[in-house]
């Protein structure tokens, strides 16, 4: 089979077209014969060895397919340790589930780690309530362009995003937000405040890092939260004190997927399935970010980490 393969760490130039063996499922997996590919900016750390968990080598990245098993079903599948860059992918059945009719490949592949992950953020780490502001930032991007729209949905009362140019910026207004900023700005605290009439934020979503996410905790309002997924800045913030967190009841909270999956009570499963249902009932879409050939992964990676893209990236392994 056709497959993307990385044989050494780096950027988007270690990533080679090859042609490689067919995986073999074991016990309590499954073969899926793909259809498309996601993408994710988590992909561009894995490539490089910074992701959370360690890669190793050899590597055929990606870790999320939509396909058909072997029983001719449709599904959306997350991948234990990548192999998703292939026509071919193993996927443990825990992590398979079931496409409804009605759902295309797009819309799977957005919610199945972008779309889970901003309900989770919304619900588990930010504890939304009715009423309270919500800033996202990279608001045209897969998790942002979702986590929008479920703010909206969940009964934000005011949505602020942040976006790079007036393309993505018009983007975050199309899909429900209030207003929308420079993510450039050059003090993001007082455009924060400033977007919200000169109060203090209840919520922010950042995958950011460095000097965004500093300025971001400082616009928080008393028992504000920031959810911080994510450092594409590859910039650390500054060290928190706890004293500083006393200042304004703030809380901190940092969010990995994975660990969505020993929370009891199918949470991740849950948070899938709704998810769905707001796609099917016209209240959550999916937005295209560009569709990549395989041979094509390094610019699509290269698109990626240029921070130009808006919407959910995919890959189709037939070209």
């Amino acid at each position: 089979m056709r497959a993307v393969q990385v044989t050494e760490f780096g950027g988007p130039e270690v990533l080679n077209l090859v042609d490689l063996p067919d995986p073999v499922p074991g016990p309590g997996q499954r073969l899926v014969e793909v259809d498309r590919i996601g993408i994710n900016y988590a992909d561009t750390h894995q490539a490089e060895n910074s992701y959370l968990a360690p890669s190793k080598l050899p590597l055929v990245p990606g870790g999320e397919v939509v396909g058909r098993a072997a029983d001719g079903k449709r599904i959306v599948a997350l991948l234990n340790g990548g192999g998703g860059y292939a026509e071919r992918a193993v996927a443990d059945d825990v992590t398979s589930y079931a496409v409804p009719d009605g759902v295309d490949d797009l819309t799977a592949l957005s919610f199945i780690v972008q779309g889970t992950t901003a309900s989770l953020l919304l619900r588990k780490s930010a504890h939304l309530e009715p009423g309270e502001t919500v800033v996202v930032h990279a608001a045209a991007g897969g998790v942002g362009s979702i986590a929008v729209q479920l703010a909206k949905a969940w009964g934000a009362s005011r949505v602020i995003a942040t976006a790079s140019s007036d393309e993505k910026r018009a983007l975050a207004l199309e899909l429900g937000a209030d207003v929308a900023i420079d993510s450039r700005a050059e003090n993001m605290t007082d455009a924060l405040r400033e977007a919200n009439g000169g109060k203090r934020v209840d919520i922010v979503l950042d995958m950011t890092g460095g000097a965004v996410t500093d300025q971001s905790i400082a616009a928080l309002a008393p028992f504000g939260r920031l959810a911080f997924y994510g450092m594409a800045s590859r910039e650390n913030p500054k060290p928190i004190e706890a004293r500083n967190l006393l200042g304004h009841s703030t809380t901190v909270a940092g969010m990995w997927l994975p660990h969505a999956f020993k929370l009891p009570g199918n949470v991740f499963g849950r948070a899938l399935d709704e998810l769905f249902e707001l796609a099917l009932a016209g209240r959550v879409r999916a937005v295209a970010g560009g569709e990549y050939a395989l041979s094509d992964a390094r610019a699509a990676h290269e698109a990626l980490r240029s921070r130009g893209t808006m919407g959910k990236l995919l890959l189709d392994p037939t070209k």
